[in-house]
């Protein structure tokens, strides 16, 4: 297995261990947990967090199979030049411009939920607008240096993780009948038609729909190429992410559902509800303070990670050279501009195309995540066998239980995008998301149709000259 992919010596190496720890802890905690949770305990009750228990049990070994290949083999780029080197160009293509396009798209939905949650301090002003300034604002932080995200995206990882902390301190003293007198309330939990009110088929379908709320782990495994020490960092943060996402997720999951009857009106705001519940003053502004950071997080994290992304892609000739110019400070200008300029014309499409073309964007993202996250397994099967081969001193993370758990890990993706042909309510995202599989497939195809030869600097060779 040669070298080629690793590395790219435009990039400086600035990210601190505290910076990629966060930035693991960071990418998974988002505004879907805060909020979309809704929709999973709405429909499977208490038993949500089966759902959520479900959907991270396979993520945790998604992330644990990108550990061990990011310790093997830290690229720029990560899981693109992986998917590169073990199933050819087509899967590196379509698995780097369908990360992008991911991210592209969480830029303009966070920059609109961010808008929104200004708006409920200031209704005054105009969504586009605060959207627009939201933007501008994470652009500028993207562009001045990899340190200054680093720095952001710690402090915003540290506010939304101690948010976290502090909700499962609180929220367990109530219910065991600890916070300031009040008696045990626990009774939730099986008091309105059980644990599971309707049945086991919800849990199921709740896990799909939960899918695209952790994707964001593997963003460390993009952030190692600007670390001063890749490998070390991504084992350490690969392996602490998986037990502290799946305590504050499925933790904090269960305490609002004992809190918070699942079947009442006030389930549509869980965490604010839980906390006026439990008598916090101000509760709508805490949490609304508290998922604002996490939208922030999310601008942030998407703005950086999908110019790096977009940077690798111009590495293979699969991107145009002319966006893999970095400046004296190592920051991909024109990589980070683009996806700035992408992001708010899809917040303008939710304005002039609301019924169309924003509607697709948002309902492919999650079929995307998964299709990325199944290639991501398919290519750490055959590197892993290589790399044994091959290189076997470099296997610092491995993967538990190789080839049995990569193999679990395939057929419950595979079995989730069968699943979803079957739930109504899932039937329109895998659509976008075949879709969009589909036009990516169609583009590398053009691209090696009209362009034949090499977009993009030789393998050997650092790429275009910083401006």
């Amino acid at each position: 297995m040669t070298d080629e992919a690793l590395g790219d010596s435009r990039l400086r190496q600035s990210l601190k261990r505290r910076h990629m720890t966060m930035i693991a802890l960071g990418g998974v905690i988002g505004a879907g947990l805060f909020v979309g949770s809704r929709v999973v305990i709405q429909s499977a009750g208490p038993a949500a967090s089966l759902s959520f228990l479900l959907t991270g049990l396979l993520v945790v070994l998604v992330i644990r199979m990108l550990g061990e290949l990011a310790t093997a083999l830290p690229a720029a780029g990560s899981f693109y030049e992986y998917s590169r080197l073990a199933l050819g160009d087509l899967a590196g293509f379509v698995t780097g411009w369908m990360y992008w396009y991911f991210w592209v798209g969480v830029v303009a939905f966070e920059a609109i939920a961010g808008a929104d949650l200004i708006r409920f301090w200031f209704p005054q002003f105009p969504q586009w607008l605060l959207a627009l300034v939201l933007l501008l604002i994470m652009t500028a932080t993207n562009l001045r240096s990899v340190r200054t995200y680093g720095e952001f995206e710690f402090w915003f990882a540290s506010i939304k993780v101690g948010a976290i902390v502090v909700f499962l301190v609180v929220g367990t003293l109530y219910i065991v009948g600890l916070w300031f007198g009040t008696g045990p309330h626990i009774a939730n939990l099986t008091a309105h038609g059980g644990f599971a009110p309707r049945g086991i088929l919800p849990i199921f379908t709740g896990a799909v729909a939960a899918t695209g709320f952790y994707f964001g782990a593997e963003i460390v495994t993009v952030a190692a190429a600007e670390s001063a020490e890749p490998a070390a960092a991504i084992a350490r943060a690969t392996t602490s992410v998986i037990t502290r996402v799946l305590v504050f997720y499925i933790g904090s999951i269960v305490l609002v559902v004992a809190i918070v009857p699942w079947n009442s009106p006030a389930i549509t705001t869980p965490y604010v509800s839980a906390l006026a519940a439990i008598g916090v003053p101000a509760a709508a502004n805490i949490m609304n303070a508290v998922i604002l950071t996490a939208v922030l997080s999310a601008l942030n994290s998407g703005l950086y990670v999908s110019s790096r992304m977009l940077l690798a892609l111009t590495r293979r000739g699969d991107a145009p050279q002319m966006l893999a110019r970095v400046n004296r400070h190592g920051t991909p200008v024109r990589a980070i501009l683009a996806g700035t300029v992408v992001g708010f014309a899809a917040v303008m499409m939710s304005y002039i195309s609301p019924d169309a073309v924003f509607p697709f964007l948002v309902k492919s993202n999650g079929t995307v995540a998964l299709f990325v996250y199944l290639l991501i397994a398919l290519s750490e099967l055959r590197l892993r066998r290589r790399l044994e081969r091959e290189s076997p001193g470099r296997l610092v993370v491995r993967m538990w239980l190789f080839p049995w758990l990569t193999g679990v890990a395939i057929a419950a993706m595979l079995g989730i995008l069968a699943a979803m042909a079957f739930i109504p309510d899932q039937r329109v995202p895998l659509a976008a998301g075949l879709a969009s599989l589909a036009i990516a497939v169609a583009l590398f195809w053009l691209r090696r149709g009209y362009f034949p030869g090499r977009l993009g600097p030789k393998p050997g060779r650092t790429g275009a000259s910083a401006e």
